[in-house]
């Protein structure tokens, strides 16, 4: 008597190959790989790329904003910390990764209501 699994496997032994081989079933993941790269991998490390440039590029009197939320002015600068002016007279240290971004609409000093009142009279 013939057991089913050594039947099953000289059926399978007398077919033919199975067609296209073993590299046509790497294709579809090797496709996955080159779509996954171009768009998640990628960006990603071009934006990690961005932000050490914007990291390295700190200078004295730049405003940034935190990782944490906190808006403040560059005082002074270390190799791995940056301090920060978040009011009048109060500072903090932090640690150069936790800088999320530059702040660009504050980079112009605000004028005081003083200063406005003396332009409009001017005018």
């Amino acid at each position: 008597m013939i057991s089913t699994a050594y039947a099953m496997g000289q059926a399978g032994a007398s077919g033919a190959a199975p067609a296209g081989g073993g590299f046509t079933a790497f294709v579809p993941l090797i496709l996955m790989f080159v779509i996954f790269y171009f768009l998640l991998i990628r960006p990603q490390q071009k934006k990690a790329k961005e932000h050490q440039n914007m990291i390295n590029n700190l200078k004295k009197g730049d405003r940034i904003i935190t990782s944490g939320g906190i808006h403040g002015t560059i005082v002074s600068l270390g190799d791995t910390t940056v301090s920060l002016e978040i009011a009048e007279n109060v500072k903090i240290k932090i640690s150069r990764g936790n800088v999320a971004a530059l702040n660009q609409k504050s980079s112009v000093p605000q004028k005081t209501k003083d200063e406005n009142k003396k332009e409009e009279n001017k005018k």
